[in-house]
């Protein structure tokens, strides 16, 4: 049986002359989400003295009155909740420029003092809002017995200096990994940043795929030491997020992935950003994970509603404990794209693509739901990848229509096409609250 609504919208705001319902917040048990924080006042869009436009060097650099104006709304939103920074398990940021992340990481540190929870930070392309060049997600506990917060140190594991996260949180049945990089650390070699081990051979023309190469070693000599840190393994990861810098490599690290994780991996969401996105100039890929502590009620179960993935053995769904976790999908079926979702060349202006590919994504997110035992409704995070923002509205009225105006917890980022669909504009991954 379907579970009813069981969370709670944080400030809910409206949102411009469409009268966007948005959910700063959402508390789920003793969850907490922040999603889609900009530096906005939620009037304006960026808050005026943000851009201070009319004398834009009067005062602090525009970017780290954004971070600080980001900390602000973050700040509010725990208080709402009832926790507050210590309690941070998990933050991922988008940048529009890699120049952006230096700012945010001063005024980061500093404001976080040396709690710097697991963190990734990728470079996208745009952002709902003009001026905004960073886009926040937090995670966050409140905290009880049995449930703390506890950073987990290493010497040759730690974060980098300039970032300064841990590389590994536990709270409750739970682990939380960084964006995991082939960046060299200490005294390894390294060739632009990224560690020797991860490249071909230099000068090698048929010494290996790079793509592969670096996959292989970032989960064999980063991930699987990240997790022993807690006493997890590869196979007690729940849910992964992974960011290419070039669209060619979707099924060549999709091959490596599925040798070291199988058919019964977690869920996967793979993503495009921008070339030279990530933290080692010439990195090709970034990973983060959710893992669940080995033998705890947390350990992942598969969710199978029939619905079709782009990538073979991308698990559909994936429970572990009170969470569902939902990859990001695209509004297809084994043929590829849906055929109502293609532009009709003849009759391009007389329905709208990005509206029906919401509208079959968010039926199989629906039905996944079902299948585990909750609903749409207690949805608490919405990441939306769009190869054009511009095709936000019609999809967010897409879920306004199905939750009743509800107010979401969403995220907007325009990232570089083509997905891995080929015609595919949309992809959502979506996190649910699934109390037992």
């Amino acid at each position: 049986m379907t579970k009813s609504v069981t969370v709670e919208p944080l400030l809910p705001v409206e949102l411009g002359p469409g009268r966007i319902k948005f959910a700063q917040g959402v508390k789920a048990g003793r969850w907490v989400f922040a999603t889609g924080l900009m530096a906005q006042d939620f009037a304006n869009g960026i808050a005026p003295d943000v851009l201070a436009e009319s004398a834009p060097h009067a005062g602090l650099p525009k970017r780290e009155k954004e971070a600080r104006r980001i900390f602000e709304n973050l700040d509010a939103v725990l208080r709402a909740a009832g926790t507050d920074r210590d309690s941070l398990v998990r933050t991922d940021q988008y940048y529009t420029t890699v120049k952006a992340v230096p700012p945010y990481q001063q005024v980061r540190r500093k404001i976080l003092n040396g709690r710097i929870p697991p963190s990734t930070s990728i470079a996208q392309q745009r952002f709902l809002l003009p001026g905004a060049d960073m886009n926040i997600q937090a995670m966050a506990v409140i905290p009880g017995n049995g449930f703390e917060v506890e950073h987990l140190k290493h010497e040759q594991l730690k974060g980098r200096p300039t970032s300064g996260y841990s590389p590994a949180v536990t709270v409750g049945d739970f682990i939380f990994l960084p964006g995991i990089t082939s960046l060299a650390v200490g005294d390894e070699p390294r060739r632009n940043g990224v560690a020797a081990a991860a490249l071909m051979t230099e000068g090698a023309q048929w010494g290996g795929q790079p793509i592969k190469l670096e996959t292989e070693f970032i989960i064999t000599q980063r991930m699987a030491a990240s997790l022993a840190l807690a006493g997890a393994r590869l196979e007690d990861v729940v849910h992964a997020q992974v960011y290419l810098a070039d669209r060619e490599d979707y099924s060549a690290f999709n091959e490596t992935w599925t040798r070291h994780f199988g058919e019964a991996g977690p869920t996967l969401s793979i993503i495009p950003c921008i070339e030279h996105g990530l933290a080692p100039y010439d990195g090709k890929i970034e990973i983060n994970v959710i893992a669940a502590k080995p033998g705890s009620a947390a350990a992942k179960h598969h969710v199978d509603a029939g619905v079709p993935t782009a990538f073979r053995h991308q698990p559909q769904a994936v429970r572990a404990g009170d969470l569902l976790f939902i990859p990001a999908l695209m509004a297809a079926d084994r043929n590829g794209l849906l055929a109502a979702a293609a532009v009709n060349p003849r009759q391009p202006y007389f329905s709208s693509s990005p509206e029906v590919q919401a509208e079959a994504i968010v039926d199989n997110i629906a039905r996944l739901c079902a299948a585990a035992g909750t609903s749409l409704a207690n949805t608490v995070r919405v990441l939306l990848f769009l190869t054009d923002i511009g095709e936000f509205y019609p999809i967010y009225k897409v879920w306004e229509s199905r939750l009743g105006g509800r107010p979401l917890p969403f995220s907007a980022v325009e990232v570089p096409g083509p997905l891995p669909v080929p015609g595919a504009t949309v992809m959502m991954e979506t996190w649910v609250y699934a109390p037992e």
